[in-house]
């Protein structure tokens, strides 16, 4: 394998890309209009996509699927993507909580409603 990554459906790949850029920190590696790829520089090979569900590309019976995906993203600091996505007037659906797991995490939703679980560890 040389390459694999997750791309998410979206009404508005650029307000899909802007949110992500700003709760994450994640860059545009390409962006073509319907199809936006964002990196981030603290992870080599990291791509996520972001496709226009409308897009011609996208077969008719998947653009309006409903899917059960929790997107997971580990941060170095869970209460400063708290506070970015307060700042940004997100959806959160839950604030930052001590999990049994050694991780602090916050859940919120992003403009197309895929739910994002931000963490990071627990502090010892």
């Amino acid at each position: 394998m040389k390459r694999a990554f997750t791309s998410i459906l979206v009404a508005d790949p650029e307000r899909s890309a802007k949110f992500y850029e700003q709760l994450l920190g994640m860059n545009r590696h390409g962006d073509f209009g319907w199809f936006v790829i964002l990196t981030h520089e603290g992870i080599p090979g990291l791509e996520f996509g972001i496709l226009d569900r409308d897009h011609e590309t996208v077969p008719a019976a998947l653009a309006n699927a409903a899917g059960g995906a929790l997107l997971t993203f580990v941060v170095d600091n869970v209460t400063e993507s708290y506070a970015r996505a307060q700042a940004m007037e997100a959806d959160v659906l839950e604030a930052p909580t001590d999990m049994p797991y050694g991780q602090r995490r916050m859940l919120v939703r992003d403009p197309d409603g895929f739910v994002l679980d931000i963490s990071s560890p627990t502090p010892a």
